[in-house]
């Protein structure tokens, strides 16, 4: 296989990972669906061997299960998996605003997360769901990386493809989630403003616990 051969086999791999990547994330692929190599190649005219390439990777990452001759099944997001995911974000975010509280860059942050917030309410949704579900990521990751802790921070980014496929789809299923995540930012903003620790860790845990319920309770 001569160079320019190698490296269009790996850009077709890079776009069928994309390509059933994000609509794994943004839910056009729902948990239990099943995929064949055939679908995905036909979509992006493409050959079979790049997309079996690309569900590999999506196997290990946990989003896909591969089974011989039939496809890839969309791993569902599990009630152990939202539970843990919730556990770890309040107590790292909650973290995150007690050590900027500490620091006295409180206003500042806040400053930076109320413009993600005015991101979000500028999005027409339902129909911008994706981007508001990538807004709502940002708008918590601008807390946590103010805290300045590089191994919390690169912890934090490890969860980000589970924060986002679990908003996408808790707001597929819960549409009043929209206004009350953007009442629920607002409030998380002034309470940082405030410098109000307990307060914010008790609403931090409402808001995610809120968002992540939608998806037990469907």
């Amino acid at each position: 296989m001569s160079t320019s051969d190698r490296s269009q086999r790996r850009a077709a791999g890079e776009r069928a990972y994309e390509w059933v990547k994000d609509r794994i994330l943004d839910g056009r692929l729902e948990g239990g669906q099943l995929l064949s190599e055939g679908e995905a190649a036909s979509a992006l005219e493409i050959s079979r061997t790049p997309v079996r390439e690309a569900f590999l990777r999506l196997e290990v990452e946990g989003l896909l299960r591969l089974y011989p001759k039939r496809g890839a099944l969309v791993v569902p997001v599990s009630a152990g998996e939202v539970a843990e995911v919730t556990e770890a974000r309040i107590l790292l975010e909650s973290h995150a605003a007690a050590t900027v509280i500490a620091r006295g860059i409180q206003a500042d942050v806040a400053d930076a997360m109320t413009a993600v917030l005015g991101g979000q309410r500028r999005l027409d949704v339902p129909r911008e769901t994706a981007a508001f579900s990538r807004l709502d990521r940002q708008f918590h990751a601008t807390l946590v990386e103010a805290a300045g802790n590089s191994l919390l921070t690169q912890f934090y980014s490890g969860l980000h493809d589970r924060q986002v496929r679990m908003a996408n789809s808790a707001l597929h299923r819960a549409p009043s989630r929209y206004g009350a995540i953007l009442d629920e930012h607002e409030r998380l903003c002034t309470l940082l403003r405030d410098s109000d620790a307990d307060a914010f860790r008790e609403q931090l845990a409402a808001h995610i616990g809120g968002t992540h319920g939608a998806l037990l309770d469907s």
